[in-house]
């Protein structure tokens, strides 16, 4: 029996989880109103190398207090000294990483991106600090669900979306077509919210620095940080190789159409989060490691979302864009409407990917992922390598589709010999699969011309596949039960 405490926990977890997609929606007229693209382009860049810092400096600490937390909870001086020891090291590998990177930063920036005007002093300097704090909360919020603490943890992540929204906005505005602006809106955002954390941390747990304590666990936290590094590359590794091969205002109009089309990952994220526990709890209880009729409908359910939503956003949002691009003046942003569809297209993949990635952490096979990405990565990157040059913008959205292809087909591989996926082919892949040629097809011919017309086909193709694939059970279904 699911106990009434554990949902609204999980409610709490999504909502609050999903704060920082909502801040990038919530942000994005902003940012188009007073920023170039070039200038979000930029944007991008350093927001993307705060986030590379902020997974070493962690080192996978989030994830280790988590196991820790459990074995060391009977004996509260020792949890006490590893926790406070926990966030002692962080701090000291931020200031380890912000020292060397003060010394090699410019260096490093003028090799990745040469000839383009991103330039580690000042903003590069802010961006790892930002990075470091970031750390801090994001290794204080996992301590926070690992002692089931959801309204601390609530308050916490609302404290940061406030603070990042409200000083970014008022960045923006004093600072216009500045990165000053957004970067050290974030940075201020950021450190507010380490710093409340270290004092909560620190004053109930003492200060401490126990390496040989923090030693013992690192065995722990070295595959699990190749593995965060692996799917940094995965996920957002895309804008620094863009920006190697185009200008930054490509960069920026991708990453505009991106930003739009995050409302689909914040609902996903949302459904997704809600079930995933129960779909653990039932691979737990398990003799035989499998999926089972209710997991599938768990993951068949998300594949119909995935569906609806992204033939819906098609359709409403280039004509919301373009009223809310004339509106602000900013013609330039228009071109982001051609490749709203193609970047649509990722999430239909994406839903196939949530499948095959589940028994991994349903039975805590962990292992065998960082050479699974490594090899993942490896294509991805050689493909973008070797279509940006020719195909530019959409040279990357071919090479992320590749990218999910082969992360598909090796995370399957890779676990069918301890876990027995056994699933509803059109439900899962046939649907999302039919759907991705019909748009990638038609938006490359005569999407352009009838978008209306095309878009709203989109839709009601969706409708067909869904109600074909789902046809026994909308069969069996009672209306008059429903009604009740």
């Amino acid at each position: 029996m699911i106990s009434k405490r554990f949902i609204r926990n999980s409610f709490i977890y999504t909502v609050a989880g999903s704060l920082n997609l909502a801040s990038a929606v919530i942000l994005l007229p902003f940012y188009i109103s007073f920023l170039s693209p070039g200038t979000l382009g930029a944007l991008s860049i350093y927001t993307t190398f705060a986030l590379f810092v902020q997974i070493f400096v962690t080192y996978s600490f989030d994830a280790a207090l988590y196991t820790y937390y459990h074995e060391f909870k009977t004996d509260t001086p020792k949890l006490n000294r590893y926790i406070s020891s926990s966030f002692s090291f962080v701090l000291g590998t931020g200031l380890l990483a912000g020292g060397v990177l003060v010394i090699l930063g410019e260096i490093i920036f003028q090799k990745v991106f040469p000839g383009q005007n991103i330039r580690f002093y000042p903003y590069g300097v802010l961006s790892v600090a930002s990075g470091v704090f970031q750390a801090v909360v994001k290794v204080k919020s996992s301590f926070l669900q690992t002692q089931e603490k959801a309204t601390t943890f609530l308050w916490m992540n609302l404290l940061s979306f406030f603070f990042t929204a409200a000083f970014t906005m008022a960045g923006l505005y004093v600072f216009p077509d500045s990165l000053f602006g957004p970067i050290g809106g974030k940075l201020i955002a950021m450190t507010a919210t380490a710093i409340w954390a270290l004092v909560s941390v620190y004053s109930r747990c003492g200060y401490f620095f126990d390496f040989s304590l923090i030693r013992s666990t690192l065995v722990f936290n070295h595959p699990s940080l190749l593995y965060q590094v692996m799917q940094w590359f995965n996920g957002f590794y895309d804008r620094m190789l863009m920006a190697y091969f185009l200008p930054l205002s490509q960069v920026g109009i991708y990453d505009f159409a991106a930003k739009c089309l995050s409302v689909i990952e914040f609902v996903l994220s949302g459904f997704y989060n809600s079930f995933f526990p129960k779909v653990l709890g039932i691979v737990a209880l398990q003799k035989e490691k499998k999926s089972t009729i209710e997991i599938n409908r768990y993951y068949n359910g998300l594949t119909a979302v995935t569906l609806t939503l992204v033939t819906v956003c098609i359709f409403f949002f280039p004509p919301i864009l373009k009223f809310l691009v004339d509106y602000l003046g900013k013609s330039k942003y228009l071109e982001a409407i051609e490749w709203i569809p193609f970047l649509a297209i990722t999430y239909l993949l994406r839903s196939m990917r949530f499948y095959v990635v589940m028994p991994y952490a349903a039975i805590k096979y962990q292992k065998p992922l960082p050479i699974y990405y490594l090899f993942i990565v490896g294509i991805k990157i050689f493909s973008m390598i070797v279509f940006i040059p020719r195909y530019g913008m959409m040279g990357l959205i071919m090479a992320t589709w590749v990218g999910y292809g082969v992360e598909i087909i090796t995370l399957y591989f890779g676990i069918r010999k301890k876990f027995l996926l056994q699933f509803n082919f059109m439900k899962l892949v046939g649907a999302p699969l039919v759907m991705t040629l019909a748009i990638a097809v038609l938006e490359l011919t005569v999407g352009q011309s009838y978008p209306l017309l095309v878009h709203g086909f989109y839709v009601l193709l969706a409708a067909i596949i869904l109600a074909w694939s789902y046809r026994a059970e909308i069969q069996n279904l009672n209306l008059r039960t429903i009604l009740k």
